[in-house]
């Protein structure tokens, strides 16, 4: 049965610099743990391959470490070494279906999957800014100087190696309590040094980090920014408390050279700050003149950190209609989606055709498999 008239502008076309895309629907990056020796597999290849067969203008890949300390858990895909050339065979799938991919670089810092019930990665020493996963929890040890200029090191090695094996930009992880969010977040930077103190020395990390990536690869080639206000370990935490605390962080990033900021929250419409009902993206998008990234619940039911929304959440038409609405309001440019698309590889397709009631909801055991 047909459904109403699709919401065209969620298929507009956009080009921000060299990233052309076909339209405004991103996959969200997300973790799968199907590596195998790190690289990424024949299955991993066809998961990809059928997003961008189903119709989504950008894939921004599962996070992958730039080197060994930043490293997750032994399943997760790695962007260093030889099993990131695996990832060449990916990006020509996904090229040849029309869409455009680029790598996460995520380094997860002081941080273990154990913290949040995942198998444990002890083996690994972590590195953060002052060894805190969040405040009053110790984890691994501080970073000397040196330890930052080698993880900055890698992460522009990544970006190079991105750049040579054809994908269209590279996304930094800056998001959710790990490494580059842990120097921004004051929680967990208590840092005495310039890349601590006050606002402008806990984002000299992350500026220094955008620029290497930026020497490392081309004035031209897109680098996009993943940012949060929470963090895996603190869902109330706060990297700005107002528009102007965050526009001193977006303006530094900018000058960096960031391309595309990715605001991540948990539910993509929520205002940002008390006292105003604009989203954290409108408000990145305002303060920042660069294109802007909305994800949390997109055309979902609930969202994915409450205790249904890891088990099931069914298809919100309604707010596949407020997804189009706030492109139109100039709220963000692009909207991206994780769940919606594990559940629907051809949600692009079958909005697009007006088939929503097609559509199906997300459940747990989706997980299992890379279909």
């Amino acid at each position: 049965m047909q459904g109403p008239p699709p919401p065209t502008g969620l298929f507009s076309a956009l080009s921000a610099g060299r990233l052309n895309l076909r339209n405004r629907i991103v996959m969200a990056p997300m973790t799968r743990e199907r590596a195998t020796a790190g690289a990424p597999g024949d299955d991993v290849l066809a998961y990809y391959e059928r997003r961008a067969a189903g119709g989504v203008g950008l894939i921004i890949t599962e996070g992958m470490p730039p080197n060994n300390a930043g490293t997750f858990g032994s399943a997760v895909p790695r962007f260093f070494g030889p099993p990131r050339a695996a990832w060449q065979r990916v990006v020509q799938a996904v090229h040849a279906h029309g869409a455009s991919i680029v790598p996460q670089l995520w380094h997860v810092g002081a941080f273990d999957p154990s913290l949040i019930g995942m198998a444990d990665s002890a083996t690994i020493k972590r590195l953060s800014p002052s060894a805190l996963a969040a405040p009053g929890r110790p984890l691994g040890r501080s970073m000397s100087t040196a330890d930052i200029a080698d993880t900055i090191a890698a992460y522009a090695q990544a970006a190079a190696a991105a750049r040579t094996m054809g994908f269209d930009g590279v996304e930094i992880h800056a998001a959710h309590g790990y490494l580059p969010d842990q120097f921004l977040w004051e929680g967990t930077n208590r840092r005495t040094d310039s890349y601590g103190g006050d606002r402008i020395g806990r984002t000299r990390f992350a500026v220094e980090l955008v620029q290497a990536c930026r020497r490392a690869t081309s004035p031209d080639f897109p680098i996009l920014f993943r940012f949060s206000q929470w963090k895996q370990l603190d869902y109330a935490a706060r990297l700005a408390t107002s528009p102007q605390e965050l526009q001193d962080i977006l303006q530094a990033l900018v000058q960096a050279g960031v391309d595309v900021f990715h605001c991540s929250t948990r539910r993509y419409w929520e205002p940002a700050f008390p006292g105003d009902d604009r989203s954290l993206a409108h408000w990145t998008r305002l303060l920042s003149g660069k294109p802007v990234i909305a994800v949390g619940s997109a055309s979902l039911s609930n969202e994915f950190k409450s205790p249904m929304g890891k088990v099931r959440a069914e298809v919100d038409p309604q707010d596949i209609a407020r997804m189009a609405q706030g492109l139109e309001h100039g709220d963000y440019d692009l909207i991206a989606m994780g769940r919606a698309l594990i559940a629907n590889p051809d949600w692009v397709e079958l909005v697009q055709t007006g088939r929503i009631a097609d559509l199906r909801p997300f459940t747990k055991d989706m997980l299992e498999s890379l279909s």
